[in-house]
């Protein structure tokens, strides 16, 4: 896997991976910023909320549930002194569908978090990471 990050002024980048897309990093006004663009901490979490919704959702699908939605919802915490390093990261999933069954989301989250999800276990050797969910019924 290659990546491309690229200056363009200030504190501002844009990422570009080997696949064709690309995306804008900036740091806060504070550090020289403007505001354009996702912080690399921010994206950082983005990508391991992906994976694991990721593996969540294909999980349950191979299960056959009947999932209509799934939301990763993250909360973290960061050091207070440099290097301001993830401390503590949870990761809350809202599953949306119509009879879910709640030992297959369980394991489907379980399975990501200890299995399959690249991001969030290289990223447990040195973060506490808490997963939850909640089932919803219906529709998005």
């Amino acid at each position: 896997m290659k990546v491309r990050i690229k200056w363009v002024e200030d504190v501002s980048f844009v990422g570009e991976s080997e696949t064709g897309h690309a995306v804008v990093l900036d740091g806060a006004p504070e550090n020289g910023g403007r505001n354009i663009g996702m912080r690399p901490m921010e994206m950082l979490l983005i990508g391991m909320g992906a994976c694991t919704a990721f593996d969540v959702v294909t999980i349950l699908k191979k299960s056959r549930q009947p999932i209509v939605d799934c939301v990763a919802e993250i909360d973290a915490e960061r050091a207070n002194e440099i290097p301001k390093v993830f401390t503590k990261i949870h990761v809350h999933f809202v599953i949306t569908g119509d009879n879910l069954n709640e030992t297959q989301v369980e394991r489907a989250v379980k399975l990501s978090a200890e299995k399959y999800c690249s991001a969030s276990i290289m990223l447990s050797k040195s973060v506490e990471i808490t997963h939850d969910y909640e089932i919803k019924t219906g529709t998005v």
